[in-house]
């Protein structure tokens, strides 16, 4: 009974960071990040696998307990904690020393199809980040083949809605406020400027 039992738990676990504490100083701190992955990450993991324990969900992986519970009153915290412990795995993953710069050639080429300039591409970046109102994520997805930048509040995401999310940037307060207290534009500029993964970008719109 007991191995019957182990079988329909999938116990998700906190990704590791793809760097050390402090690589991403002095634009966001080790001190920053020890709160954002050691406390908020690990407990958007830790409240999940404690929700979804039992239930239907328990057997399923991220992605498939997003798409099952978006949008369903009665699995809120359900899909919160798991859109959000997707979303920041996905954030790490987009931010990298000494990032920025320009993008790999095929991604470049592909920016400046859809959005005309790389420059253009980021300042719409820069746009929906700064103008989420609260919470959320500004995102570069592909969406239906072309290149576009969407915003989400909360724990929402582009999952949701079809689309291929190539990066994002957390502007929830707790991504930020240590660092930079009320000046979200300030983080999202030097995040974009000199930590943003374009290799990780590219690697996703590869993967299409």
């Amino acid at each position: 009974m007991n191995n019957d039992k182990t079988e329909q738990i999938t116990l998700h676990l906190l990704a590791p960071l793809p760097y050390e504490d402090n690589a991403l100083d002095p634009v966001i701190s080790a001190k920053t990040i020890s709160f954002h992955y050691g406390k908020h990450h690990k407990g958007y993991v830790e409240n999940l696998n404690k929700l979804s324990a039992g239930t239907e969900f328990a057997k399923m992986t991220l992605e498939k307990i997003i798409t099952a519970t978006a949008g369903k009153a009665d699995n809120v915290a359900i899909f919160n904690n798991a859109a959000q412990t997707w979303n920041h795995t996905f954030y790490w993953c987009s931010l990298k020393p000494n990032g920025g710069g320009e993008p790999p050639a095929a991604l470049k080429k592909k920016i400046e199809a859809d959005f005309g300039t790389l420059e253009a591409c980021k300042k719409e970046l820069a746009a929906a980040a700064t103008t989420q109102f609260g919470s959320g994520w500004a995102w570069l997805v592909l969406d239906s083949g072309k290149l576009k930048v969407v915003k989400t509040g909360n724990a929402d995401s582009p999952l949701t809605k079809g689309m291929k999310p190539l990066l994002n940037i957390d502007v929830w307060e707790h991504a930020y406020y240590l660092d930079y207290q009320n000046r979200r534009a300030d983080y999202v500029t030097a995040v974009l400027d000199k930590l943003i993964n374009w290799d990780f970008a590219a690697e996703n719109l590869e993967g299409e």
